[in-house]
């Protein structure tokens, strides 16, 4: 028996269960059209990330295998993006151009069935997503090895906008060129986080060589497309897009480099089950005042997961606090802390609840 008559009852198996899987879809489709006419009586949201990431760790806990959650999770999230997109398209804001790590984070969170809008900074997709321009937008928040995002943090406590999701992705940066060489180059680009991340081995192989930070990596990548004297440090994808050639993969100093983005909008999220509330605070200068302060997330059991602090520039030495908690807005235990919490603040700003990524 030949290879082909034994794959043949197998592949007949596979088009019948392709047939079944098919059915299945445009069935849920249709059912998901359903609730799109009930969203639009009575004027509810089209996205809702606490109900998607419900599903998605859902699947995850009934998954039987062969296939890896994460994979299985990949699927999900695509079939329910093109089903919210049958309700409407929703538009989404990124720091681009494409080929950004933060585009990445936007089909991580939303699927593929989405408007990517490439901006050309993060206050820019502050102000499409304030202008309604957007319906959300992605910002990144914190990077795994360099720390926060200054100038989102900065941003945040501006707007009007909540945070209503967040997305984690791996960040894997390359070293690419036009030409597949670095003979020629005399300038090295790439966002100054990346540049940062990236140190040890630049000094290591290309010390001599001049280093530009840039808007975005994308930008990095576009640029080093136009230019053979210019090498970008972006992600693999970026350079396909910009037809760059990889001279060096895997080049950042942390192999565990992982960069945490904001999903802003105008949502408030209900409770998912996995949580957590982000907060901007600030204090009196003196003696005690930050321990007393957070005494009642201690007091009420609520867990506190990041403690940043920023300065309040106005030159009297005080600082603006931004922290993140587990648990919702929702939770009682949440709601009596920050009750507590608010009057011993000398400024607060819940910036929004929302699940955890994923």
């Amino acid at each position: 028996m030949t290879t082909d008559d034994k794959l043949k009852p197998l592949r007949e198996q596979i088009d019948a269960i392709d047939a079944q899987i098919l059915d299945l879809l445009n069935r849920r489709a249709r059912v998901a059209q359903e609730v799109g006419h009930v969203k639009a009586e009575t004027n509810a949201p089209v996205f809702r990330p606490e109900r998607e990431a419900q599903v998605l760790r859902s699947v995850a806990e009934r998954n039987p295998g062969p296939l890896l959650n994460t994979d299985i999770q990949t699927v999900f999230r695509e079939v329910m993006s093109a089903c919210r997109a049958l309700e409407k398209r929703v538009t989404v804001a990124y720091l681009g151009p494409v080929g950004t790590f933060s585009e990445q984070a936007v089909y991580q969170q939303f699927g593929r069935a989405v408007d990517a809008m490439p901006c050309a900074s993060i206050d820019e997709v502050f102000r499409a997503t304030e202008a309604g321009t957007a319906d959300f937008g992605v910002v990144p928040i914190e990077n795994s090895s360099e720390g926060v995002i200054n100038r989102t943090l900065d941003l945040l406590l501006q707007t009007t906008l909540t945070i209503s999701g967040e997305v984690s992705i791996q960040v894997n940066h390359s070293l690419m060129t036009r030409t597949g060489s670095m003979t020629g180059v005399k300038t090295i680009c790439a966002h100054s986080q990346a540049l940062a991340q990236c140190q040890v081995w630049l000094n290591q192989n290309y010390p001599n060589i001049e280093r530009m930070a840039v808007a975005s990596n994308g930008e990095a990548a576009r640029l080093a497309g136009e230019d053979p004297s210019i090498a970008a440090i972006a992600s693999e994808i970026a350079g396909q897009k910009y037809n760059l050639q990889v001279i060096k993969a895997h080049i950042q100093d942390d192999p565990h480099n992982r960069t945490r983005f904001a999903v802003i909008g105008r949502l408030q999220t209900s409770a998912s089950g996995k949580d957590q509330t982000s907060l901007v605070l600030s204090v009196p200068n003196k003696a005690g005042a930050v321990y007393n302060l957070l005494a009642p997330l201690a007091k009420h059991g609520v867990s506190m997961t990041r403690f940043e602090s920023r300065p309040a520039r106005m030159g009297t030495w005080e600082y603006y606090f931004y922290v993140d908690v587990e648990g919702h807005l929702q939770d009682a235990k949440v709601e009596n802390a920050l009750k507590e919490l608010k009057d011993n603040a000398a400024f607060f700003k819940v910036l929004g609840s929302y699940p955890f990524s994923l």
